[in-house]
């Protein structure tokens, strides 16, 4: 990387982080996820339950829809075989067998396990995406895009803080 490239690098995370923040102060992501609002989950807790389950980063993720930084996240570098899984409630959502590069700086997968997820469309910052939330606790976890690779041509783009990864035998 040159010097340059470096400090474009710094200047672009520095003012995507800025925006995050402005967004929270803001009151962006001060709302439960959407997908808990409009659905019954088999896990549910209050906010304080939640804020006291995790830390700042994932409960701004799972709990307030929030996005974490690109290239933030360890999962992102993560190729060893196993089962990535919901940070709050431990669901199993994606076998590393689906997990790609796709250059974003997120974890991103090109499938999920069967039953894992759940989808809804979410309109914020003036454009149409299809949110992902967990099928189990409706946590927030990322947005699905259709740019990604064979065989479903699916970019299933994830915040890694919102999940953990157990290595061992992949699923799926």
């Amino acid at each position: 990387m040159t010097h340059n490239t470096g400090r474009r690098f710094a200047i672009a995370a520095g003012t995507s982080t800025l925006g995050l923040a402005i967004a929270q102060a803001m009151g962006w992501f001060s709302r439960p996820a959407q997908a808990a609002e409009n659905e019954k989950f088999e896990v549910t807790r209050t906010e304080a339950e939640w804020r006291k389950l995790l830390d700042a980063n994932q409960f701004a993720v799972l709990r307030q829809e929030g996005t974490e930084r690109p290239y933030t996240s360890p999962l992102n570098d993560e190729h060893r075989a196993g089962t990535f899984s919901c940070a709050g409630c431990a669901l199993d959502l994606f076998s590393s067998k689906t997990k790609f590069d796709s250059h974003t700086g997120w974890p991103s997968f090109w499938k999920p396990l069967d039953k894992a997820v759940g989808e809804h469309t979410d309109r914020s910052f003036g454009m149409t995406r299809t949110e992902v939330h967990c099928s189990r606790c409706g946590g927030h976890l990322g947005h699905v895009f259709d740019d990604g690779p064979r065989p479903t041509g699916l970019r299933y783009c994830m915040n890694g803080v919102a999940m953990k990864f157990t290595a061992g035998s992949a699923q799926g």
